[in-house]
């Protein structure tokens, strides 16, 4: 008795403290010390229990007031008069685990999840790069994963071939050992996971020599996957049952393949449609001609227009890229750049000017209508 401590220093209270100041330390110091949060501590177990014995004496009105006066020897049931022990009440040797929980908030902690339920693997991540002609068309392509399997030798079990695994000697085979804690609401009774066999209820004997008892083991191996038509660079195909495997015997994980798909030198995507320039020469923009036109299913002949103008784009209808899981395409948008011609010997000079003084504002549309403006202006 000379060892103990004040009761009100072991809450960190003075001694008018109210019974709400009592209450309140006693729920932060309770949570803070409580033997479910500090498995195997025996310092945070002697904390609790210092810190449930201070709270007994405190909060019981006759108990306070012979502490008061006569200090540890006025609750002591040795010494005659006392109010009775820390724990000398009657009626409360019970399991009041539930009451635990509604002062505060469920954290007894009798509830854990089950480290045998069957989990799912994790999911894996691989990249692949495929050329634009095989983002539109589709294309099948052999990769390399490497991924967390079932190893070979012990099939999951994670122990040594011709050996068994043992039923914990410490939780006897339930995965959780319980527990007994005299507070000042009775003996609480709860449960923590095994700190042996870690909640499984079963221990390796003899770890298997090629995962070390983890059950799984790296492996490598070449799948086909199949790219869709229409992928996009940036988007990300998902393989069901390629990733990593499950725990328990859960379902393996999904792999994740990231799509790059190449620039191309000719052709440039807008979602499904694919953009496209070609040269035309001064004359084919004048006078109009059939001009081969590259596409994504070989080259294919279109008539530009009679006075084709720079910039100007036509549509190839159903000439673009495939939409995802659909057999309709986008268009293909084919942008004419005019090209002026360099070099010119000064006899195709004296053409090209003879050709161009017999024009006159008919020929020249934008042209007129320019210096229409710019009188209206002046």
């Amino acid at each position: 008795m000379a060892n103990k401590r004040d009761y009100y220093e072991v809450l960190g209270l003075s001694k008018g403290a109210s019974d709400d100041d009592i209450k309140k330390a006693y729920r932060k110091l309770a949570k803070k010390y409580h033997p479910d949060l500090h498995p195997n501590d025996k310092n945070a177990e002697a904390k609790f229990k210092e810190i449930s014995e201070a709270y007994d004496v405190l909060s019981d009105k006759d108990k306070r007031t012979n502490y008061d006066q006569f200090g540890h020897a006025g609750v002591d049931p040795n010494f005659s008069g006392g109010a009775g022990g820390a724990y000398g009440g009657a009626g409360f040797d019970v399991d009041l685990g539930d009451i635990f929980d509604s002062v505060f908030g469920g954290f007894g902690g009798t509830r854990h999840s089950n480290p045998n339920t069957p989990r799912r693997g994790h999911d894996t991540y691989a990249s692949v790069t495929i050329s634009f002609l095989e983002a539109c068309k589709g294309v099948s392509k052999e990769i390399s994963i490497t991924k967390n399997d079932v190893c070979d030798t012990c099939h999951g079990s994670g122990s040594a071939p011709g050996t068994k695994l043992m039923t914990c000697s410490e939780c006897h085979g339930t995965g959780q050992v319980k527990m007994q804690q005299r507070t000042p609401f009775g003996i609480m009774t709860s449960a923590r996971t095994c700190s042996k066999c870690k909640g499984k209820g079963k221990i390796i004997e003899r770890p298997c020599p090629d995962c070390r008892g983890t059950g799984k083991k790296s492996k490598t191996e070449k799948i086909k996957i199949d790219i869709p038509a229409g992928i996009d660079d940036g988007q990300t195909l998902l393989v069901s049952g390629k990733g990593n495997a499950g725990s328990n015997g859960g379902p393996y994980g999904d792999l994740n393949i990231a799509i790059t798909v190449r620039p191309d030198p000719i052709f440039k995507r807008n979602g499904f449609n694919i953009m496209c320039e070609i040269p035309i020469t001064y004359a084919q923009a004048v006078n109009g001609a059939d001009v081969i036109v590259p596409t994504i299913d070989g080259k294919v002949k279109y008539h530009v227009a009679e006075g084709t103008q720079p910039g100007t784009t036509f549509r190839l209808k159903g000439k673009g890229v495939q939409r995802l899981h659909s057999h309709s395409r986008g268009d293909m948008l084919v942008n004419a750049i005019v090209e002026v011609p360099r070099n010119l010997t000064d006899k195709q000079k004296a053409l090209i000017n003879e050709f161009d003084n017999s024009l006159n504002e008919k020929n020249y549309h934008k042209r007129k209508s320019f210096f229409d403006k710019l009188k209206d202006m002046f």
